[in-house]
């Protein structure tokens, strides 16, 4: 206890550990946490990033309008009975906006593709 500087009485309490202390937890660097869009999938890693890949090729083209795009190009695969392309566009769409893919998978249904 000490006297301070107008004559009040000023108490210091040190923390009683670091890891307690408000001050050194605040100072204190913290492990990052996972990426929000990590999904820690790493099996199709590489199938993953060529569609990341040409997701963004696409958004180039076509703007802020790319997934109603990609979504376009689904349904016409799907239309034409392309299974292949189909599933292409969907991984567009849903790397460009997972909502619009969500409702392109609600109207179209797995069984209907042969």
């Amino acid at each position: 206890m000490t006297k301070g500087i107008h004559g009040m009485t000023v108490y210091f309490a040190a923390a009683r550990t670091v890891t307690r202390s408000p001050v050194a937890r605040a100072l204190s660097r913290r492990t990052p946490g996972r990426a929000a869009n990590d999904n820690g999938d790493t099996v199709g890693i590489q199938a993953n990033d060529n569609v990341i890949h040409a997701a963004l090729r696409h958004f180039a083209a076509h703007g802020m309008g790319a997934a109603r795009q990609a979504r376009s190009q689904a349904e016409a695969a799907f239309f034409a009975g392309d299974r292949q392309g189909y599933d292409w566009w969907l991984g567009i769409c849903r790397a460009l906006d997972k909502r619009i893919a969500g409702q392109l998978e609600a109207a179209v249904p797995d069984a209907e593709i042969a």
